[in-house]
């Protein structure tokens, strides 16, 4: 499992021309899905993105989490983020879950996050979408399972 984690101060995503979520403060997270993925391991990874202090205090450190300043998250599945590039231009994406296991998995995130986080906006599974971002630092972080 892939989180790419980016900290932002707006983010959208557009589906056939309607926007289907759209946030302020806070994080737009690409998640990819593998073969081998686990409800447990994406607790880990939900649990370690909620809890990174990556939000500057009042001393300009980066030491507050998305909670700590009211912060949201839009959540977009990437099967993409699973390319495998090592043999030639065409990237392969076998190691990519099943898309309904991958469903199933993107589903169980977005509704773990809902319990933890008060505003969680999504794209939609599967669709063909158009991200829109401003990526505030930049500070965009890799969580892996």
């Amino acid at each position: 499992m892939k989180f790419v984690i980016q900290r932002v101060t707006e983010a959208s995503v557009t589906i056939n021309g309607q926007v289907t979520g759209s946030i302020g403060r806070g994080f737009m997270v690409l998640i990819g899905v593998g073969k081998e993925d686990t409800r447990e391991e994406a607790d880990r990874l939900i649990k370690k993105m909620i809890g990174l202090r990556i939000f500057a205090d009042e001393n300009g450190k980066t030491n507050l989490s998305l909670k700590d300043v009211g912060g949201s998250l839009l959540l977009v599945s990437q099967f993409t983020l699973y390319a495998n590039c090592s043999k030639g231009n065409r990237p392969s994406f076998v190691d990519a879950g099943d898309p309904r296991q991958a469903e199933e998995l993107y589903d169980y995130i977005v509704s773990r996050c809902r319990q933890q986080v008060p505003d969680v906006q999504t794209g939609e599974f599967g669709e063909e979408m158009q991200v829109r971002l401003c990526n505030d630092g930049p500070f965009t972080i890799i969580l892996e399972g």
